[in-house]
């Protein structure tokens, strides 16, 4: 499953990144870990600090890796963007169009 990842970080971790703290060595082992792989790394400017294009197993895999991440304090703002297989999913939609009713 590919996925983006938007991140801010937070105050207290700004200090490692200005002591060198090598943050794509550590993000690309934190995706390992869980059986995925990173294809890019950016640091940015504007509304995030950092966009993160990777793949992960599973939806399990992605969200326990973003709690992991979370949980460090390390961020302040953590947005997990998951690729869709838009044609299943218009599949879906054009199913359950058939039979809802809205209210009124």
């Amino acid at each position: 499953m590919k996925v983006t990842i938007l991140a801010n970080y937070a105050p207290n971790a700004y200090k490692g990144l200005i002591q060198g703290s090598d943050r794509e060595a550590a993000i690309k082992a934190l995706f390992e870990s869980v059986g995925g792989k990173v294809f890019g790394v950016m640091f940015t400017r504007g509304a995030y600090d950092m966009v993160v294009n990777a793949e992960v197993p599973d939806q399990a895999a992605g969200m326990g890796l973003a709690l992991a991440v979370r949980a460090s304090g390390s961020v302040t703002d953590l947005v997990v963007l998951e690729e869709l297989d838009m044609k299943a999913v218009l599949a879906a939609a054009n199913k359950a169009a058939k039979v809802y009713k809205p209210a009124g």
